[in-house]
């Protein structure tokens, strides 16, 4: 069926209006449009896979293929974390991606069916989903993974029994921290680490010199903000106001330019120069004067190196980490385009928000931040390359007519029925179907 000509022009703006279209030809025309967008949605998902699997989003900095998604297709980070999981599913799911790819099955229902689908039930699952509705489907797949959860609770009082935690320092210094915890427990701390995770960056990471971090790498950002919220917060925080900070000793040559001289941890290892600076963005600063053989001879008062009132404004101008495609807005650090330790000024024409991970970026990391006179606009950011971050060309405009020519394209024998299910109302049979889910998966192999 040819799709309908919309009366007015898109593209320009003008609204389409199809008052005089036919009742039973606009009820054909959304099932048949509905059919090809899935087929497109799929291969967009698909797309989105191999983006994700190459790693391609780390080219902008970005945390994840989320923020990517978020940044670049205008989607919410939790939706986009949702399809990019769905995408990676479809790789394991052949028959569901052929019915999906061939318009038969929605999104809706491919992400209820991927949260339990393995290759021993897929068949089974599949027959569901085309059959009911997308809130038939929800409803099976919540009742079968509670039946499945009733397996666990005879191994309940054992997993308490061998909770533990343990830490030791490697031979390189690394703090090596392992940890066995019930599922309570483990949900918890799997909550406060995405929680730190989301806050610090809105996502996850890899090396800055490659532009990407592992997952591993991300928790472990995450959990080190853990410790810092609670020590920060804690009951037992406020008794000393230095108590948990963490002092750098640094020479003010090293800290102005690339000098020679001391840079290093209290009681502890050196530090790079840059993350000196990273550091001293935003920080409390004790001048310390000291005689040829590093005695002190006068220390000054600790002192912010952004003043609150500054920072409260920079607050309020920014809002949040200002790195492209970055949503964070907790975490933040004021960044000295110019360092404040090589000449230049705390003041907002020279200060901008940035997170924990995109300030390291921008230090360590080989990005720059440019002031420029553009007052609404007051920074941009230069890949390591010296290619300024955030270009991109304009894509032409199109409609749905596209879509639809592709998939013809493609082979796709779409029509207004094809995703429509084959229920006739009645009953769902939650029971039975759970039954049958249950005897088609082996135990092993059941997915939680």
């Amino acid at each position: 069926m040819k799709a309908m000509p919309p009366t007015t022009n898109i593209a320009d703006g003008e609204t389409p209006t199809f008052a005089d279209v036919p009742l039973e030809r606009l009820e054909s025309e959304i099932t048949e449009l509905s059919a090809h967008l899935n087929a497109a949605e799929c291969r967009w998902l698909l797309l989105v896979a191999e983006f994700d699997r190459r790693q391609g989003w780390g080219t902008w900095e970005c945390r994840s293929c989320a923020h990517w998604l978020n940044w670049k297709c205008g989607i919410d980070v939790a939706t986009a974390r949702q399809k990019v999981r769905v995408a990676h599913c479809l790789r394991q799911l052949p028959m569901t991606t052929a019915a999906f790819a061939a318009g038969k099955l929605s999104y809706s229902k491919v992400r209820a069916l991927t949260r339990v689908a393995t290759p021993d039930n897929e068949g089974d699952l599949l027959e569901l989903a085309l059959t009911g509705t997308a809130s038939h489907l929800e409803r099976i797949v919540r009742a079968y993974r509670g039946a499945l959860r009733d397996d666990e609770v005879d191994t309940a009082n054992d997993l308490h029994d061998r909770r533990s935690v343990q830490w030791h320092h490697d031979d390189d210094g690394s703090f090596v921290l392992s940890a066995r915890l019930t599922p309570e427990q483990g949900a918890l701390v799997r909550q406060a680490l995405e929680a730190a995770t989301e806050a610090v960056d809105n996502g996850s990471a890899e090396p800055l010199s490659t532009g990407q971090e592992s997952r591993g790498q991300r928790r472990a950002d995450a959990l080190a903000i853990m410790a810092e919220s609670f020590l920060a917060t804690g009951e037992h925080a406020g008794h000393s106001g230095d108590r948990h900070l963490v002092a750098v000793h640094v020479d003010a040559e090293v800290l102005a330019s690339d000098t020679e001289g001391r840079c290093e941890l209290e009681d502890g290892p050196a530090l790079a120069a840059e993350t000196a600076r990273r550091l001293g963005c935003d920080a409390a600063v004790v001048a310390v004067v000291e005689d040829g053989r590093g005695t002190p001879l006068d220390v000054g008062r600790k002192t912010r190196s952004i003043p609150p009132a500054v920072r409260r404004a920079l607050q309020v101008r920014d809002g949040g980490c200002r790195f492209p495609g970055c949503t964070n807005r907790r975490f933040v650090d004021g960044h000295h385009i110019r360092h404040w330790a090589a000449g230049g000024e705390t003041s907002l024409a020279n200060l901008v928000l940035l997170c924990r991970r995109h300030h390291r970026a921008v230090h360590e990391g080989g990005y720059t931040a440019e002031a420029t006179a553009d007052p609404h606009d007051p920074v941009r950011f230069l890949r390591p390359d010296g290619t300024l971050l955030g270009e991109q060309s304009e894509l032409p405009a199109t409609d749905h007519r596209a879509v639809v020519d592709h998939n013809c394209e493609l082979g796709l024998d779409i029509d207004h029925v094809t995703a429509v299910p084959t229920w006739a109302g009645e009953r769902l049979d939650l029971g039975l179907c759970v039954d049958g889910l249950l005897a088609a998966s082996p135990k092993e192999s059941r997915r939680e």
